[in-house]
């Protein structure tokens, strides 16, 4: 659902993300660090991702 999300999303956007799955806060940085965005935290159960070009 992130990805189709920030799909549409211009660059800079900040997307924030509330998971139940503990897995998250392992595959939200890493699917972040493989589509050249920008992991931005970590908050419990919330996890913010920041949008960039892809150059």
């Amino acid at each position: 659902m992130l990805a189709k999300l920030a799909g549409g999303q211009p660059p800079g956007t900040v997307i924030e993300v509330l998971a139940d799955d503990p897995a998250a806060a392992v595959d939200i940085p890493a699917w972040c660090r493989m589509r050249g965005h920008t992991f931005v935290s970590t908050d419990g159960d919330r996890h913010t991702v920041r949008l960039r070009d892809h150059e």
